[in-house]
């Protein structure tokens, strides 16, 4: 007799309706030095013009102007499919004559947008949280010179722990193959040198088939990608793409004898966007949450001899610390001090129950004992 049908098989497509109807969000960082081509890659990436309203400075302002944070979003929708795409640009990265705090607010900002979810997890409305953090950094390695400069190696030490690196070789079309194939293993060789992580591809279930193993490895093989980018549409025999025009001849940005372009479009959004999302909440903010909680247990037993003013110095603490910078830290201070007086409750319940069984039991015993004298005397009485 075959089983009748129960009806928990549709719940996969109750997740896909109300995942749909909530829709997705996406923080992508660029980073690199200005004339990488960043913009432009970002704009052929997603076919889209998210810099409208930009202004290029003059070069004696950008030469004292420090790494400024510039944040761009957009709302795209694909069949049905809705995106809330964040752009965070680093104009700026590198320009500067000193460069040794370049790579400072970058780091910045993600510590930032992992302590907005720590509070806003740690909060009473935890089902509106905005999901800001970001998620990827591709980060643009000029093409000239023999590999990695000593700028890109500090600011990428700086970030591989905290979000998904995926280094990107900006321009690429100024290299010939040959000179392509020998500056990304030397790219590849200083990372590993210098004890760069950057993103590591999930490895393929066994039951995947052949095809998508094969642009998984294609994927994984054209790291770091080569790119070039292009918002300008051709003509060529009748057939339109995106691509630059050269004396030499036309670059198709798109087409993967060109440009990895569509490789890493490919992977960023295709293939691994759930899987960066996954990484970041997994493995990045988890190790940024896990530290949070080691720094505030230690503080608190650093306190805990001060326990009769830790009402005083929370109050301190509101009127003297910025609301942004430590309301989760005094809100897990209050959830703290109120299970620390709940357990001194229970210890005095505890101790009460204990006292008043002791002397019940003594109480008991000194019945017992009087008895057996009174039990002495009767039968003295009865000899006599």
């Amino acid at each position: 007799m075959d089983r009748e049908y129960i009806g928990f098989a549709s719940l996969p497509d109750q997740i896909h309706r109300k995942t749909i109807k909530k829709g997705f969000e996406f923080t992508l960082m660029v980073a690199g030095e200005s004339g990488l081509g960043k913009s432009t890659l970002v704009n052929t990436l997603f076919l889209a013009d998210l810099y409208q309203d930009r202004v290029i400075p003059p070069v004696e302002e950008r030469l004292t102007k420090t790494t400024a944070i510039q944040v761009r979003t957009a709302d795209i929708e694909e069949m049905g499919i809705k995106l809330r795409l964040t752009i965070v640009d680093t104009p700026g990265f590198g320009d500067a004559l000193n460069s040794e705090e370049t790579c400072q607010a970058l780091s910045d900002y993600i510590d930032v947008q992992f302590k907005k979810y720590f509070q806003d997890e740690s909060g009473l409305h935890r089902k509106s949280i905005v999901d800001n953090r970001v998620h990827c950094c591709l980060y643009f390695i000029p093409p000239y010179g023999r590999g990695l400069r000593m700028l890109d190696v500090a600011a990428m030490r700086k970030l591989h722990k905290k979000v998904n690196l995926v280094p990107v070789i900006g321009k690429a079309d100024s290299l010939t193959t040959a000179e392509l194939s020998r500056f990304k293993s030397q790219v590849l060789q200083e990372l590993k040198q210098y004890e760069i992580q950057i993103y590591q591809f999930p490895e393929c279930d066994p039951d995947e088939d052949e095809a998508f193993k094969k642009q998984d490895k294609e994927l994984k093989d054209a790291v770091p990608f080569a790119v070039s980018g292009s918002c300008q549409i051709l003509e060529v025999n009748g057939r339109r793409f995106r691509g630059r025009i050269y004396p030499w001849g036309v670059v198709e940005v798109e087409s993967p004898l060109h440009s990895d372009l569509q490789k890493l479009r490919s992977m960023l959004i295709e293939t691994h966007l759930a899987d960066l999302r996954d990484q970041t909440h997994e493995i990045h903010y988890e190790a940024f949450r896990s530290a949070c909680i080691t720094r505030l247990t230690h503080n608190l037993t650093i306190q805990q001899p001060h326990r009769e003013r830790s009402k005083l110095k929370r109050d301190s603490m509101l009127v003297e610390l910025p609301d942004d910078d430590n309301a989760a830290d005094l809100i897990l201070l209050q959830k703290e001090d109120e299970i620390r007086k709940m357990q001194d409750l229970l210890s005095k319940m505890q101790h009460q129950l204990q006292v008043q069984q002791r002397s019940r039991s003594l109480g008991e015993a000194q019945l017992k004992h009087e008895f057996s004298l009174m039990n002495i005397d009767k039968s003295q009485e009865v000899r006599l």
